[in-house]
């Protein structure tokens, strides 16, 4: 599953090594995508929250709508440490500045900030992505004037641990509603392994006989709106090196995909879109169509 991390693009965070029992340390991190726009262009805004033993870590990437790398900035944990700052980014002849306070944040169990912070982005004096529950403090530390264009929240990939059951929240569109989503399989000592997942308690899919069916994909709805979730588990089922599993949930951007997935849950016959994936993502942030959230699922030794 080395060619699914390219869905976030080649700019996006690299997945270490799973034989490294130090890398599971470095994988404990979220990646959110953005759509914003500077000087009236699109340009697309990768937000990685990071934790590992060294503390909290922070990094910030620009790309415009071609994929070029306008500026990034990293903030390893010792930088990180007075979780309150600023830093000026150079981004062509142009400057963006970068503001952020956790100083009060609220972490759960992953290394993203739950309340009680703020992480602005300014471009010539416009705030350009405003992220945490501290507005006032943000647009009062910046001098920021309000965005022409509101920022859309268009992918997130994150990585969860567990034994059997693995947990998270995730919203499926744009200012969507927040879910709990849980995912649970058990795999060792089992004779006929299976795959749940339900979202908010409720049940939405279950694959059985998973040693058959370790890859697939089917679509649900959340919210009223189609959901597209691909799953691979080989890694969990095959792999002596304990690999993570892989899940994807995609908004659908049309009817005609809710029910050529709706009315089977037989995935023997589907074939997966890893090699497609990279550019049908790609085109989907960019377009401000549907979207995207990874989950790779490390089982805790």
């Amino acid at each position: 599953m080395r060619d699914f991390p390219s869905c976030f693009g080649e700019n996006g965070v690299q997945v270490a090594d799973s034989s490294s029992s130090h890398s599971r340390t470095a994988q404990n991190l979220v990646t959110c995508v953005y759509r914003s726009q500077l000087c009236g262009r699109s340009c697309v805004i990768t937000v990685t929250w990071s934790k590992n033993l060294m503390g909290q870590g922070l990094s910030v990437g620009i790309d415009d709508s071609t994929n070029q790398g306008l500026c990034k900035v990293d903030l390893k944990p010792w930088l990180f440490s007075k979780r309150k700052g600023s830093k000026t980014l150079d981004a062509e002849t142009n400057k963006i500045d970068i503001f952020w306070d956790l100083s009060s944040a609220k972490f759960g169990s992953g290394p993203e900030p739950i309340e009680g912070f703020y992480l602005a982005v300014v471009f010539d004096l416009q705030m350009v992505l405003l992220l945490g529950d501290l507005s006032k403090d943000a647009y009062r530390k910046t001098n920021a004037r309000p965005p022409s264009f509101n920022p859309v929240f268009v992918a997130k990939r994150e990585h969860i641990f567990g034994k059997r059951v693995y947990f998270t929240k995730a919203q499926f569109c744009n200012n969507g509603q927040s879910h709990d989503v849980s995912i649970e399989c058990d795999t060792v000592g089992v004779k006929e392994p299976s795959l749940s997942i339900r979202i908010d308690k409720k049940m939405v899919l279950q694959v059985k006989q998973l040693v058959w069916k370790f890859r697939g994909n089917h679509t649900i709805l959340v919210d009223g709106l189609p959901v597209e979730v691909y799953w691979d588990v080989h890694n969990w089922l095959f792999s002596q090196t304990m690999g993570s599993a892989v899940f994807m949930f995609k908004s659908c951007l049309s009817a005609e995909k809710l029910w050529s997935g709706q009315h089977s849950n037989d995935t023997s016959s589907v074939s997966m879109p890893w090699s497609s994936c990279s550019q049908s993502f790609r085109d989907s942030y960019l377009e401000g169509l549907g979207f995207s959230l990874i989950l790779y699922a490390w089982k805790n030794e």
